[in-house]
């Protein structure tokens, strides 16, 4: 899923600079130079090249203007984008203009990527991207997006921004090799009681119902879809003591070795999701309940993309007992916890 941040620049003037290139620096400076000589010389003809060169400045400073007035910009951002792995931005450039706009790119603050588009027609839109990549985890605010065009002779480079708010979120790492969880580990057998009974790793079959978000493609029930408009899911009675819990200790000073257990916990997460085994996060007082399939392992990445660590911060408090729960952090924690994975001490 992604979203669509649009916003029009609706002041004509506001948020424009321009700027010489090296080009325009020497030509101003050979203007000068012309006219310097022209004034001690008296000579028609340097005067004639002045004023060409004065006019051609003239006219390159307003077609600059016209290039980018009147343009508006849509952005695209994706839902998600994982560390390491390079994510499009893409715009839609439209032009209200009655002229063509062109030889424009498209920058953002932070971000390295520069999205080109080289003509828009006037009342056309036409679509732009840019190319990024992210190495660390986290939320990067979005706020302006600023066009900018040397056109047409490249002596300035006039920019204009546009008020775009939004926000990219990084997912962490999900390809660290993680072990799977101690046996035991999201499952309580009490008092010698046998577990509760299920047919095979997705549980007991129910029935069918509507497709829901987040729920597993791979229990889609195609025949039935087949007759109907929107997908129909099978539902298991799934073992509910069988879903993993997995407990973030957020008390940590911020660092490459507390990146290593956000990195160990998302691993965690996608694992479990690719065995189709229900899980659940707890990280500080965010609490993602227990799910399967992909759009639930994109609600936890993004919890773990916006965690903060502090030296301060609480222990982990599941809903349900801790020897039931993975402890996933950088110092062991009292308690009698199903597993526990320590980052920086070979804890994956």
């Amino acid at each position: 899923m992604s979203r669509v941040d649009r916003l029009r620049s609706t002041l004509p003037w506001s948020g424009r600079r321009i700027r010489f290139t090296s080009a325009g620096t020497l030509f101003v400076v050979g203007a000068l130079a012309v006219g310097f000589a022209a004034i001690n010389t008296g000579n028609n003809l340097l005067y004639l090249l002045l004023g060409g060169m004065l006019g051609a400045t003239g006219v390159s400073g307003w077609l600059s203007e016209r290039a980018i007035r009147g343009v508006e910009v849509s952005r695209r951002i994706p839902r998600g984008i994982p560390v390491g792995q390079e994510a499009a931005i893409r715009y839609a450039v439209h032009n209200a203009r009655g002229a063509a706009a062109l030889g424009l790119e498209i920058r953002e603050g932070g971000l390295p990527g520069v999205a080109f588009v080289p003509r828009v027609a006037p009342g056309d839109t036409v679509p732009a991207r840019s190319v990024n990549t992210f190495v660390r985890r986290g939320v990067y605010p979005l706020e302006t997006v600023t066009l900018v065009t040397s056109f047409p002779f490249g002596f300035f480079r006039r920019e204009r921004d546009l008020p775009l708010p939004g926000e990219l979120v990084i997912w962490p790492r999900t390809d660290r090799q993680v072990a799977p969880p101690r046996a035991g580990a999201g499952r309580r057998v009490s008092q010698g009681a046998a577990p509760s009974r299920a047919a095979g790793p997705r549980g007991e079959f129910k029935g069918l119902r509507d497709y829901r978000d987040g729920d597993d493609a791979r229990d889609i029930h195609w025949r039935s879809s087949a007759r109907r408009t929107a997908p129909v899911i099978r539902e298991y009675d799934r073992d509910a003591s069988d879903t993993l819990w997995i407990c973030l200790d957020l008390a940590a000073d911020p660092g490459e070795v507390a990146e290593e257990a956000v990195e160990i916990a998302a691993g965690l997460a996608a694992r479990a999701t690719a065995s189709g085994r229900r899980h659940a996060l707890v990280a500080g007082d965010d609490v993602i309940g227990p799910a399967a399939g992909r759009g639930h392992l994109e609600r936890v990445l993004e919890c773990l993309a916006r965690v903060d660590f502090a030296p301060g911060a609480a222990a982990p408090a599941p809903p349900v007992a801790p020897d039931a729960c993975v402890l996933v952090g950088t110092r062991a924690r009292p308690g009698p916890w199903a597993d526990v994975r320590l980052a920086g001490r070979g804890g994956a």
